[in-house]
């Protein structure tokens, strides 16, 4: 009869069903609230630029590896992710051209250049808007305010300067009834996205719970007030980063405690950025930093298979083995 190994690795060992199409598929659907939101929000071309950058995506993605005849990869649904959420990180004027320009960055230059799925080194709809905003930050920043809104078209965005943020109303905040980019001006819709991924199990609650806590918790220090830390977290890319964009498989840890430290560190990022830097937002190049910082994040992160023993104890209990086996021989 021949002889079986056992072999002995480290907990946990799950097996499960989830394949990259399934659980692209639910971020999609986590997604589409949101778009349905910025269609009502701010009128139909928003679905036109959602519908553009997301064809420019999977048409990039197809090209390049035909060309490079490597595998079509198309399939998996994670260029199509990459162009929704691409999408909803601009204003609802952007003019196409630029939105292909984001999507050539964010598929050929951060996905396949690297490698394709699973080797970027950072978030690929991340790094597309960060190129745009430096690119054409005239064009990101020029908002078509909502006609829902009251008074919006002489107002400002929620995180500038001339706003305070104690006297905002925390519904429009909620509701999306202002100035901002397709996908992070209605909170409501976040949230059911929120709640789909994690009833699917496709995400965990801890890189979106850290980020969204540490900014409310360092905010409601700084300033003393409940209602300018409520603001502060329903403004901006801060609840749409941390659902959809820090949760990334390829480039965010994947054990418990490093999902933590990612989270806190973003956050931190965030509040620093916000508060100390010259820009109004921030969440994006601290995802970035994350993303960046996830090797790390991982080693310091990294769980104790259960029965290890460290090298000193294991040095200690052979030695105390072997001065026990002397004793018995005598």
């Amino acid at each position: 009869m021949e002889e079986q190994r056992l072999i002995v690795t480290a907990s946990p060992h799950i097996r499960d069903s989830a394949s990259n199409r399934s659980l692209m598929g639910n971020v999609v659907i986590a997604l589409l609230p949101t778009v349905v939101a910025s269609a009502f929000i701010f009128g139909m071309r928003a679905l036109l630029v959602v519908a553009v950058t997301t064809a420019a995506c999977v048409g990039f993605e197809y090209l390049y590896t035909l060309l490079m005849h490597k595998r079509n990869p198309v399939g998996d649904l994670s260029a199509v992710v990459t162009g929704i959420i691409l999408a909803l990180n601009v204003p609802v004027g952007m003019p196409l051209w630029i939105c292909i320009v984001g999507a050539f960055v964010a598929i050929v230059i951060v996905k396949q250049m690297f490698g394709g799925l699973g080797y970027n080194v950072a978030n690929p709809a991340l790094v597309g808007r960060i190129v745009l905003f430096l690119g054409f930050t005239s064009r990101m920043t020029a908002y078509v305010y909502p006609d829902l809104a009251v008074d919006a078209l002489a107002s400002a965005t929620p995180l500038s300067s001339s706003v305070d943020q104690s006297t905002v109303s925390l519904l429009d905040l909620f509701l999306g009834l202002h100035g901002g980019m397709l996908g992070e001006t209605c909170i409501l819709t976040i949230v059911v996205g929120l709640a789909f991924l994690l009833f699917t199990r496709t995400i965990s609650f801890a890189i979106p719970g850290s980020i969204v806590g540490t900014v409310f918790v360092l905010t409601l220090i700084a300033s003393g007030d409940l209602h300018t830390a409520v603001a502060e977290i329903l403004s901006g890319g801060l609840m749409f980063g941390a659902v959809f964009m820090a949760t990334d498989y390829v480039t965010s840890p994947f054990t418990t405690r490093g999902k933590l430290i990612y989270g806190i560190v973003i956050g931190l990022l965030t509040f620093l950025i916000r508060n100390f830097g010259s820009m109004n937002e921030g969440m994006s190049y601290a995802i970035l930093m994350g993303n960046l910082l996830t090797p790390w994040f991982n080693e310091w992160g990294h769980q104790i298979p259960l029965g290890r023993v460290k090298p000193k104890k294991k040095a200690e209990n052979q030695a105390a083995a072997a001065s026990a086996g002397k004793g018995g021989a005598a």
